[in-house]
C-alpha cells in the first residue's frame, strides 16, 4: 500500500514518537523510509544564492539523519536520507513529487492556536499542500 514513506525529522522531541510508528508501518507494508530533514538556518535557507560553504548546522542534519537511518536499518528496514535545505513545508512537499511517495508522517510539537500563529506550522502548510496522506504523530507531553 506503501510503497514509500516520507518520513520528516526535526532533529528534535517530536521525532521521538515518530520513529517508532514510521518503523511499525514500514515493516508492516515494507515500505522504503525516505527519512528527511530540512535544514533552515539562515545558511541552508541562502546556501545557493549566496554560494555558502557547509554550515555547521547542514553536518549536524546530516549526521543525525544517518544515525537514524542506521537505527531503522539495523531492524531490517529499507531506509533513504535526504537532507534538504530552506522553506520546511515546500521542500517536503517537493520531496514528496520527486520521490513518488505515497505517505507523509510527520510529528507534532503540540503548538496551540497562538503558537501556531506566531511560530507558523509545517504540518498545517504540508497537510494542506498534500494530494497524499499526512500521518502526524502527536509528541509526548
Amino acid at each position: 500500500m506503501y510503497e514509500t514513506i516520507l518520513v520528516a525529522l526535526d532533529n528534535g522531541p517530536a521525532d521521538v514518537p515518530l520513529l517508532p510508528h514510521a518503523a511499525e508501518l514500514a515493516g508492516h507494508f515494507g515500505s522504503t523510509i525516505l527519512l528527511m530533514h530540512v535544514a533552515d538556518g539562515y545558511g541552508a535557507r541562502y546556501f545557493k544564492q549566496l554560494h555558502l560553504t557547509e554550515s555547521e548546522e547542514m553536518r549536524d542534519d546530516a549526521a543525525y539523519l544517518e544515525a537514524e537511518a542506521e537505527k531503522l536499518r539495523a531492524k531490517g528496514l529499507t531506509v533513504r536520507t535526504l537532507l534538504a535545505l530552506g522553506d520546511p513545508p515546500k521542500e517536503i512537499l517537493k520531496a514528496s513529487v520527486a520521490h513518488a511517495v505515497e505517505l507523509i508522517m510527520m510529528g507534532s510539537h503540540g503548538h496551540k492556536i497562538i503558537g501556531d500563529f506566531f511560530h507558523g506550522s509545517t504540518v498545517r502548510d504540508v497537510r494542506h499542500g498534500s494530494s497524499i496522506p499526512v500521518l502526524v504523530v502527536p509528541s509526548k507531553r
